[in-house]
């Protein structure tokens, strides 16, 4: 007797929930900018993302049961993230052109608007 049947209605069942889940957290990725947490929409995305992207992993990619790969690939994830955390740390250390940045720069719209503005007329 075969102890490896495998139930192929229980496992599209399992297939169909997963994808119910997804159709929901696609709702939710679209309604949660104007429901709630609108202060902080991109931690809310991202976390919404990272769900997605795990259960697509481990049920739609079959890595459920693959412990090791999943360690291994985590583990590389820490590392890439640590050393890309790193650089960027050093870089906004020793950024050099702060008032040159649009981000970092001192000027106000108004200044900026009226900068725009001469600069029109001088040209005529």
């Amino acid at each position: 007797m075969d102890t490896n049947t495998i139930d192929y209605a229980q496992e599209r069942s399992g297939y169909y929930k997963i994808l119910v889940g997804l159709l929901i957290l696609t709702a939710v990725t679209f309604v949660q900018p104007h429901m709630f947490m609108t202060e902080s929409t991109f931690l809310a995305q991202m976390i919404i993302a990272v769900i997605k992207g795990w259960l697509i992993i481990m049920f739609y990619m079959h890595l459920k049961g693959e412990t090791l790969i999943i360690w291994m690939t985590g583990f590389s994830l820490f590392i890439v993230f640590t050393f890309f955390a790193i650089v960027i740390g050093v870089d906004v250390q020793q950024f050099q052109y702060l008032d040159e940045s649009h981000i970092t720069a001192t000027i106000t719209p108004m200044a900026d608007a009226a900068n725009a503005a001469s600069s029109t007329n001088s040209a005529h």
